[in-house]
Formats: C-alpha cells, structure tokens, sequence
C-alpha cells in the first residue's frame, strides 16, 4: 500500500443557500467521519424544526445565530481523515457582510471548492467569490455545481455552467479547475458517484480530494526562514546551546548550507536543525526543513540574530525594502482605509509601522472594473495601494510566495487587525 499523501487544507466557497454546508456534512456523513452521537443530536435538531429530512449543514453551522438563519457566519473549521488522506476543512460564509471572514479561511487552503446553484448558474457573489480566490493565490480550484437534482439532472445544464464560468474565468489567474457536478443533498458524486449522472465521467469529489497531488505546489527553491524565536535554554545539558526557532516560509533547508542573516547580511552556515524530540531525547538534528515545519536552526558562528530577522541563500534572497505596494483587503466596519494614516504592519514574525502612502485604484469585485477616483476603502472592498514601512521587510512577490508576501494592518487604537494585503511589486 502507498503511503498517505501530504494533509490537505481545502474551503468551500461560494452564495448564500448553494450548499456549502450541506456539502461537508454529507462529506462527513458518508465518509464515515461523524460519531453516532454526533449523528443522533442533528436528527434531534431536524426533527425539532420539523424537517422530514436529515439536515446535515447542522454538523457544521455551530454558532446558535447560524442554526436559527439556516446561514454560515463564521468559518467553520472540520478534521476528518480517510485511509489515503487527512483533511482540515474551512467551511467559509457566502454572505457579503462576511466577505472578510471568507478571506481568513481561504487564504492558506490548497484547494478552494466554490458551489454554485445550478438552477442560478454564475451569479455575483460567485464573480466576487472566484476573484478573491485567485487573489488569495490558491493553487487548486473546484467548481463544484451543485443541487443537480433540482435539474434534472442535466447534463445540458452542466455544459452551460461550466462555459459560463470559463469565460468570466478568462479574465483570472486560476491555475487548475475543475467541474463536478453533485446534489450534495441526494449524495450525488460526493462520496459515491451518482447512478443519474451517467454522462459524467470524471471523479467524485472525495475521490479527487484524496488523489490531488499538492506536495508541488510548495515553494522550495527560495528559501525563506523567519525567525520566531531565539533559543538560549541555560540548562546544564543546554548551557551553550543557541538556536533560532521558527517554521520555513519556502525553501528547503539543511545542514551544511551556506545562509546569510538579514538585515545584518552576515554570512554563515547552517550548523544543525532540531526538533523538539530531537531535542528532548537528545538525538540528532533532522536531516533537512520543509514549509510547516516547527523546527530550530543552529548556526555555525555566534551572530546576532532576533526575532523578525530573515535567514536565506547569500544569492536568493528576498527584497529588502520600505516600500510597498499591495492589494488590500479592508476588514475594519468601524473605519474606513483613509491614506496617511499609519498602521501596525505585521509581516511574518517582523512587525513595523507603516503607513498607506497612496490609493491607486479600488476595484469593483462585481464588474472587475477599476476606480482610480476612489480615495478610500470601507469593509469588504478590495484596491491597490502604496505603503511606507519605517523600517525595511523583506519581500517576495505574493504570487511567488503567500507568506513573504503577505501582511495585514493592525490599527494602534484599537490593536484590532483592519486589512490584509498581498504585495504586488515593490515600489523601489
């Protein structure tokens, strides 16, 4: 038997009432991932409402707001696993009110499955909803056309979604889609293909999930490591012991490499790297670091190293830089994004001040149009802007790498987080 493939992080996306939930709790359900008692609570809370039916969104609508609106409000996060796989899922909002909170699901998932009603086609939240997942970068989209049941199952039907879709698409940068027809209600092509759709030959959904290779999507040539943490334990056993922990933003790591320190650019080599059982039974360092894993790298020479400092290859190293210049994604309700204002930018493990220099253009989600009028952003509203730094972060292009390549905006007053942002390009 081959050995299990890489975890996958996956969210669903998508209009109010497409399915999203219905869909992961027939996930759950028919993969054999729920407990009886689980299982016995929402046919209680079905019956209750007086449904005829089982209605498994509950497995995953928790919030009591969300049960009572029959809506999802927050991002609903589930673990199961199968013999191939194991999976986390992001359960995202549909709502535009919620555009925010489906921007914090999506924005570290491997695959994004977007749901849309077949009996509605592409509607404006669908538009809204595929532009922030190829913003956000997401390797892997699934078009997952749902409630095919309420069609008749047609395959007529089917063909114009998916032209419809490819063409608004044209405009994106959305890397590799697939389209699934499903009735995530009835079952159909979620776990188990469905017997009336003989015209579709390709896989069910969980089928495709288990099988989606995800281990190349990861950066490893650009090695980026941030250092969280300084590691200086004072113990008898430890007493010379100093070590940088931290997770590798890309890039593979290990021993014996040449690295250089920034912002210092000093140059040194890679001495060891552990982990914590490495650590704790005192064996040797791990042969080698990969993004996400928590691991602390030991240096050969005693430099000064702190946390928000970068350590990568002397010749591929990312832009050190003041300047900046991003698409935003405002989140705060209670301010808008006004420029000259300044922020608490936090990028990695650096955290700096910053401030939005200048709005290039905001830009209409619905027609992808741009307004470079627009001299201000208000909750759930995405544009262009330009930031100075007060003091230098270090960089790569978002479409590069997700974690070098994004920060949010954190306002001082009120220490909540207001924005995302992708860096673009420098503006150096």
């Amino acid at each position: 038997m081959s050995a299990p493939l890489e975890p996958l992080r996956f969210a669903t996306v998508g209009s109010v009432d497409d399915g999203k939930s219905t869909l992961i709790g027939r996930l759950l359900h028919d993969s054999k991932s729920i407990f009886e008692d689980q299982l016995e609570h929402v046919e209680a809370v079905s019956k209750k409402r007086g449904n005829d039916y089982v209605d498994l969104a509950l497995l995953t609508d928790g919030l009591r707001a969300e049960r009572e609106q029959g809506i999802t409000i927050d991002v609903a996060y589930r673990y199961f696993s199968t013999p191939r796989r194991n999976f986390i899922i992001a359960d995202c909002p549909g709502h535009i009110q919620y555009t925010r909170n489906m921007i914090t699901g999506a924005s570290t998932v491997d695959l994004a499955t977007l749901l849309i009603d077949a009996r509605n086609g592409v509607v404006e939240q669908t538009r809204r909803h595929s532009l922030l997942v190829s913003l956000l970068g997401v390797p892997h989209l699934v078009i997952a056309v749902n409630k095919m049941d309420l069609v008749d199952y047609s395959q007529e039907r089917f063909d114009e979604i998916r032209a419809q879709f490819t063409e608004f698409a044209q405009k994106l940068e959305l890397r590799d889609v697939t389209f699934i027809p499903m009735s995530a209600f009835e079952g159909d092509n979620v776990v188990d293909r469905s017997p009336n759709m003989g015209w579709y030959e390709g896989s069910t959904f969980l089928n495709h999930l288990e099988s989606l290779y995800v281990a190349s999507d990861d950066n490893l040539i650009d090695a980026r490591f941030p250092v969280q943490y300084v590691i200086r334990p004072h113990t008898t056993a430890h007493q010379d012991y100093r070590g940088y922990a931290g997770t590798p933003a890309a890039g593979a790591m290990k021993p014996g490499d040449e690295v250089v320190v920034l912002p210092s650019g000093l140059e040194t080599t890679v001495a060891g790297i552990d982990t914590f059982d490495s650590l704790a039974d005192g064996s040797s360092s791990v042969a080698e670091a990969r993004p996400g894993d928590a691991v602390t790298v030991r240096l050969a020479d005693n430099l000064d190293v702190s946390r928000g400092d970068m350590i990568c290859r002397p010749h591929n190293r990312p832009e050190v830089t003041q300047d900046l210049e991003a698409m935003i994604c405002w989140m705060d309700s209670a301010a808008s994004l006004t420029p000259r204002t300044i922020y608490t930018l936090k990028h990695t493990t650096r955290t700096v001040r910053a401030m939005v220099t200048d709005l290039r253009y905001r830009l209409d989600i619905n027609t992808m149009r741009r307004d470079e009028d627009a001299t201000t952003l208000e909750m759930n509203e995405i544009g262009r802007a330009v930031l100075r730094c007060t003091e230098p972060i270090f960089v790569d292009d978002y479409r590069r790498n997700r974690v070098t390549g994004s920060f949010i905006l954190i306002d001082e007053s009120t220490n909540q987080t207001v924005a995302g942002g992708m860096i673009r390009r420098t503006n150096t």
